[in-house]
């Protein structure tokens, strides 16, 4: 298996991974997963019952098993949840079996996409914003260090996001340099 046959997003919640993860399998013609559906589809509940019944700890080790099976596979785009690269295991994977792209977003853009959403666990709190900075802060250094690609969100629409991921992914497909990576 070819590290160019994968394509895994990486990033934190809101950053548009699935979205942006479909229209790049859609475009290449791959399967595409998100991992944190995985896991709901196998226990058959949502990531917040899973949170509540096994804590953050139960759900990272259920991360972690269906993302070393996910990468294993050939030919996919895969829609990591946000912790993913917590693990060091993860990122190996992530690192040594495909093209990473960093879908980066400012805590306070991302707080604006999910400030109702219901369904993020970390997000339940009396802050969600300054969780969201908490959180960029701890793992920003580790999305980076697994990124082939880094892609700032911003306000960009979904359409020009992955026109810009077309031409990067082109570039790298063909073994030239990444003009910019985002920085």
């Amino acid at each position: 298996m070819s590290k160019r046959d994968n394509l895994y997003l990486v990033g934190l919640m809101g950053a548009g991974k699935t979205t942006v993860g479909r229209q790049l399998a859609k475009h290449y013609g791959c399967v595409f997963y998100d991992s944190d559906h995985e896991i709901e589809a196998r226990t058959g509940v949502k990531i917040p019952v899973i949170f509540e019944i096994e804590g953050e700890a139960g759900f990272r080790k259920r991360e972690e098993a269906a993302i070393a099976e996910l990468t294993a596979l050939s030919g996919i785009v895969l829609a990591t949840g946000g912790g993913a690269v917590l693990s060091a295991a993860n990122r190996d994977h992530l690192r040594s079996r495909g093209v990473v792209i960093y879908l980066r977003g400012t805590p306070e853009h991302l707080y604006e996409r999910t400030r109702h959403d219901r369904n993020r666990p970390l997000l339940q709190t009396a802050d969600p914003l300054a969780r969201l900075r908490e959180l960029y802060k701890q793992r920003d250094p580790l999305y980076r260090e697994v990124a082939d690609i880094v892609v700032d969100t911003g306000r960009q629409s979904v359409a020009g996001m992955t026109r810009m991921l077309f031409g990067k992914l082109d570039l790298l497909k063909r073994g030239l340099p990444l003009a910019d990576t985002g920085d």
